[in-house]
């Protein structure tokens, strides 16, 4: 049984992705909707049919009240037994039928698979988002967004059909059995329930907002508690343990102060309901006694009526909280709509075709990007790097090094000029394509909280494990991998790393970072700094490596250690965004410039980064 219902819709089914999203609530709930139309339906009116069994039982306890007194017991079982029996059996197996069919479809039908499929579609989403997005935002606070809110989406589902539907139908249910016993006992009724009404207004109106000052609160809170556990290094070394507190209690003490601002508002509403209930408890009751009082209304209509006002009291209670319980869970939905909605900021263009790689040559015609600051970064830069050269790429810090990297990997799109591999300008071709022909190792190479079987074999996951224990072996990863052992006693090759690969030393981490690429094998490498984080014995054996790894492919490697560079077939300085010098190592220290005084700087170290043209 359990089975039927959690299949009844497939999460992860097919849908049509979209660049931007809807950013408004009911458009954007409705997209999540479609796929559970019939279930939300037939869920609807299960609810609605549990809701009327409720209230014909109170309907009919009013009626058995009236029978009892009527009649003796002979007579009372020779008339009503019958239908006695019909009520037992309703309520014993009609009602259970019911009441199953409803929570199954809420419970195992539709919760565990809504909030399922929000959380899938919007990772989907998020992933698709630019490098650059990622930079300008917490990590921990968009992973908070993602998490929080299908939950939120599917306590909105539930509080609606189990408590708004239910509650709408009691009420309904209710009007009309006060009205067949008396019509004027439905008055307090209708009194009660604008002045519900207005409560429910006033409620929502404010604690919307407030919930949605919360929730950003919470999601701030996240955010710094992340980030500090991210650079928990940085916070040691600095000894910072106390300034991080504060920066956390600022947030978490804010979050409070929302909080508390949202829990008045339900005190107040708890307050009104309770004297509101009051009044319909005296009302009804009151006026059904008076009533029988004169000979108007049956002993079984008051006490009918009193059930009935009785479950309305505490119904109303619960319908409040339900209420507000859904205006929270949408205010959280909103509040991760900032994160989960945002529309794509780089995407393939229209009819974007794969990079058909032919040969490997590169083309950076007048090239300018400033990540919209107007400085900084590429200015009209223009360069040709042939199929198969090798070429460095030196330059003091801000000098456009790490851009021309990012605007090649296509991270970023050029604010003016164009770059093309083999004629094909990489805006026009699509963005997984490109970056498959490209192999790149960086400075800092963080790894996945994974094993290291799983970093390496990210570089091409098709490959043999021969494969990979020989990229491992040419990166001289091999042997020190065997060695690695986990808390959880996984070694070698089936270790986990750790988040961003902390288990691992630098040059641990490089190495195993060098072999994903090497495994790869991309006709096209990047080498930001590849080898900056290991020590002179084993930098000198992986430059062996790379040698060999770079023979037939196009090479772009950046570095301010000089020596690694210096047998490239050419060697570009950037200076403030553009050209400055190029040429060989000889010809460059011939030159006598910029380069020239680098080198004369070093004395195998690294370029004076703060020191003047």
């Amino acid at each position: 049984m359990f089975r039927f219902f959690e299949n009844l819709v497939d999460p992860y089914a097919p849908y049509p992705q979209t660049d931007t999203p809807p950013r408004r609530l009911w458009p954007f709930l409705a997209d999540y909707i479609r796929p559970f139309r019939k279930v939300f339906a037939a869920t609807a009116l299960l609810s609605v049919l549990t809701a009327f069994a409720d209230v014909a039982l109170i309907w009919y306890v009013g009626r058995l009240v009236d029978q009892l007194a009527s009649a003796g017991p002979a007579a009372f079982w020779a008339d009503h037994g019958t239908e006695l029996i019909a009520v037992a059996l309703a309520v014993l197996v009609l009602r259970p039928l019911l009441l199953v069919g409803n929570v199954a479809l809420l419970h195992n039908a539709i919760l565990p698979n809504f909030g399922t499929m929000i959380r899938w579609r919007a990772h989907a989403h998020v992933i698709r988002q630019p490098v650059g997005w990622f930079e300008s935002d917490f990590a921990g606070r968009i992973a908070n967004r993602i998490m929080q809110t299908p939950p939120a989406a599917g306590d909105a589902v539930f509080q609606t059909f189990d408590a708004m539907a239910f509650a709408s139908v009691t009420i309904v249910g209710a009007g009309i059995m006060l009205a067949e016993a008396d019509p004027r006992l439905v008055l307090p009724l209708v009194i009660w329930f604008a002045l519900y009404l207005a409560l429910v207004n006033w409620t929502v109106r404010r604690a919307g907002p407030a919930s949605k000052a919360s929730s950003d609160a919470r999601s701030a809170v996240t955010g710094r508690v992340v980030d500090a556990y991210t650079n928990i290094h940085s916070v040691k070394l600095f000894a910072r343990h106390e300034a991080e507190m504060a920066y956390a209690k600022e947030s978490i003490e804010h979050a409070r102060a929302t909080f508390k601002q949202e829990m008045r508002i339900i005190t107040r509403m708890d307050l009104a309901l309770t004297t509101l209930n009051g009044g319909l408890i005296v009302a009804v009751t009151g006026w059904a006694i008076l009533l029988w009082y004169q000979g108007a209304a049956s002993v079984g209509t008051v006490a009918a009526a009193s059930a009935l006002v009785l479950r309305l009291n505490n119904m109303t209670y619960w319908i409040m909280w339900a209420f507000t319980a859904l205006v929270q869970a949408l205010g959280v939905v909103q509040e991760g709509m900032e994160t989960i909605t945002h529309p794509i900021g780089l995407v393939d263009a229209a009819g974007a075709k794969p990079l058909a790689f032919r040969e490997g040559r590169i083309e950076i015609d007048g090239v300018s990007h400033h990540y919209g600051r107007g400085s900084g970064g590429l200015q009209n830069l223009s360069l040709t790097i042939r199929p198969g050269e090798k070429i460095g790429v030196v330059g003091r810090s801000g000098a456009g090094k790490s851009t021309l990297v990012k605007l090649m990997l296509r991270f970023y799109d050029t604010e003016s000029g164009r770059i093309r591999i083999d004629d094909q300008d990489i805006a026009t071709v699509t963005q997984d394509s490109l970056r498959a022909h490209i192999g790149m190792v960086q400075q800092d190479s963080s790894l996945l909280h994974r094993s290291v079987r799983d970093n390496i074999l990210y570089g091409r996951p098709e490959a043999t494990e021969a494969q990979m224990i020989a990229a491992a072996r040419q990166a001289e990863a091999h042997d020190f991998i065997l060695t690695l052992e986990d808390p959880q006693g996984r070694k070698g090759y089936d270790a986990h790393v750790g988040e961003r690969g902390v288990k691992l030393s630098g040059g641990q981490r490089q190495r195993v970072a060098l072999a994903r690429v090497i495994l790869k094998d991309a006709p096209i490498l990047i080498l930001d700094e590849a080898t900056s984080a290991l020590d002179s014995e084993a930098e000198a054996a992986i430059q062996a490596a790379l040698y060999g790894v770079m023979q037939g492919k196009t090479v772009i490697a950046i570095a301010h250690r000089l020596s690694t560079i210096a047998a490239m077939d050419r060697i570009v300085v950037l200076e403030d965004g553009h050209i400055a010098e190029e040429g060989s190592h000889a010809e460059l220290l011939t030159a006598n410039g910029l380069y020239a005084r680098f080198w004369a700087r070093q004395s195998g170290g690294f370029i004076g980064l703060e020191e003047d043209a």
